[in-house]
């Protein structure tokens, strides 16, 4: 009995062992099944992680490169800028060389200009002296030839009164002498008269004388006409 019980116990142990293996063996393989599912799952998960991963870095890499391209673009645009900015600069450098150059240019003109009118000024102002000069000179020329105007006039006149006084005295000597003229004239005339009376009273003189025999008056008469004819010449003269 008690060996009947022993391998009663031996064949129990065989079966519990032989179960618990089969059990363990199932739950190896179960747990191998539910490995190789988790392994599977973790792979498609890993898969799929490892896809989201791609995605995420193919956007990325999308995304980096839209970036780069417009980094880029930027950089682009900021070269340009930049080559503008320093074309403006240029361009600013040189207006600002061409003004620098210009306000030089009219501050020399400016200064040439400012001596010109200084030079013109001064010449202004030395014609305005010699202007005022020539016309004190001209108004002295104009009151020495007023002077002189006035001066021959006054001569003129003086001359003219003198030259009047001349003919009046001429016109009254003139006169004088034509009254004194007709007067001797008239004188001579009369003279004549007396003298052809003489001259008759003498042939009558003498005819009587022949007649009478009287002394000759011939002399007498002759010496009293060259007193009278002396007289006269003397008042002519005179």
């Amino acid at each position: 009995m008690i060996r009947k019980k022993k391998i009663n116990k031996k064949n129990s142990k065989k079966n519990l062992t032989s179960s618990i293996s089969k059990v363990l063996r199932s739950l190896r393989k179960k747990h191998e099944i539910n490995r190789d599912k988790r392994i599977k799952i973790e792979k498609k998960e890993e898969h799929k992680k490892i896809l989201q991963k791609q995605k995420e870095l193919i956007s990325l890499e999308d995304k980096l490169l839209k970036e780069k391209e417009r980094l880029n673009i930027k950089n682009s645009e900021l070269i340009l800028k930049e080559d503008e900015i320093k074309l403006k600069n240029e361009e600013q450098r040189k207006k600002d060389d061409y003004l620098r150059l210009k306000d030089e240019d009219l501050r020399r003109k400016d200064k040439e200009q400012s001596l010109k009118e200084k030079e013109f000024q001064k010449k202004k102002e030395e014609q305005k002296r010699k202007d005022i000069d020539l016309k004190v000179r001209e108004e002295e020329q104009k009151q020495k030839e007023l002077k002189e105007q006035r001066r021959r006039l006054k001569e003129q006149k003086i001359k003219d009164e003198e030259e009047k006084n001349i003919k009046n005295i001429e016109m009254l000597k003139l006169k004088e002498w034509e009254a004194k003229f007709d007067k001797e004239k008239q004188k001579k005339e009369e003279e004549e008269i007396l003298k052809e009376e003489r001259l008759k009273r003498k042939e009558a003189e003498k005819e009587e004388r022949f007649a009478s025999n009287e002394p000759d008056n011939d002399k007498i008469f002759e010496d009293e006409e060259k007193i009278q004819s002396s007289q006269i010449n003397k008042k002519e003269l005179n």
